[in-house]
């Protein structure tokens, strides 16, 4: 995506979450070097991808190509979406006993006969790289060290180093899973020099949404619906950060889709004073932040390393 192209106004600013994404896997290539000079271990990151989805497939090799990238060790490792759940636990429960593999995932959606949750909680929060084990969502509540959830961190560290004054801010969190809108709403209350935000966490039941979003200094949409945010749900100047990515059908485009992110970004951009666009938004952030909790389970800075 040519981030150039897209049409903003002289007020509208476009957050390039590509190359912010860019600066910190250059930053974690350049610790690894130093370990590598150490004689220290290089981090090892490994996905398992259950089934085919198109989203799943390309989002599990941008991961690969991105360890490629800083230096690390990776492996990925698919299997049919007729796997059982059982198999997959087993599998979960070898790679948490590998001494080799540092951190990895198991890339969701997953086929509706296995529970995301027990695969969630079946691997070691030492190992849980994604930040979706209630180990590490607990600690993060508690203010304690944490491997943070990638993408909810991804947003906090772009709206940092994009300069965006977040303390004393009101932010809109619009939807509350545990994967983005809840952790991003707590992450960005935190009492830390990079939030402090009030923050309103809204839903599918929330009342006058409209207008509870008109109020936002900062918006984060993350419902999961294509286009939901229009221009009547934001004030000037404010800042809007987009995290779906929804496939529609595209008959103009080579691969029959258009990603599409909660935003109406046409409506949209000529108001924001900050806009991150889908995609090359907050989509590389997740996967640098990825690789980021990797390199700290790598080095055993928030749980002490297990040898089995």
């Amino acid at each position: 995506m040519n981030l150039s192209a897209i049409p903003l106004t002289t007020s509208s600013h476009l957050i390039d979450g590509k190359q912010i994404a860019e600066d910190i896997k250059a930053e974690i290539a350049a610790e690894v070097v130093t370990l590598k000079a150490a004689g220290a271990k290089v981090p090892h990151l490994a996905a398992i991808l259950v089934g085919h989805d198109g989203g799943s497939e390309t989002y599990v090799r941008n991961k690969v190509l991105a360890c490629e990238r800083v230096g690390f060790a990776s492996t990925l490792l698919r299997y049919e979406d007729d796997i059982s759940e059982a198999e997959l636990l087993a599998k979960v429960d070898e790679l948490n006993h590998d001494p080799e593999i540092d951190g990895f995932i198991v890339q969701l959606p997953l086929p509706a006969h296995i529970s995301p949750q027990k695969v969630i909680e079946a691997i070691r929060p030492e190992k849980d790289v994604d930040g979706f084990h209630p180990m590490n969502l607990g600690r993060m509540v508690a203010g304690l060290p944490a491997l943070l959830p990638a993408t909810p961190s991804g947003i906090v560290e772009l709206l940092s180093r994009q300069g965006i004054r977040t303390s004393g801010k009101h932010c809109v969190v619009i939807g509350r899973s545990n994967i983005v809108g809840t952790p991003v709403s707590i992450l960005l209350a935190k009492n830390l020099d990079n939030a402090n935000c009030t923050v309103t966490l809204c839903h599918s039941r929330t009342e006058k949404l409209a207008e509870i979003c008109r109020t936002a200094d900062i918006v984060v949409a993350a419902i999961g619906r294509p286009e939901f945010v229009t221009a009547d749900m934001v004030r000037p100047g404010a800042v809007v950060i987009d995290v779906g990515t929804t496939r529609v059908a595209d008959a103009t485009k080579k691969s029959g889709y258009s990603l599409k992110g909660d935003v109406n970004f046409a409506e949209v951009a000529p108001l924001a004073s900050a806009i991150t666009p889908v995609p090359g938004g907050v989509g590389p952030m997740t996967i640098a932040m990825l690789l980021l909790n990797t390199l700290r389970a790598a080095k055993g800075e928030i749980y002490p390393r297990r040898l089995n």
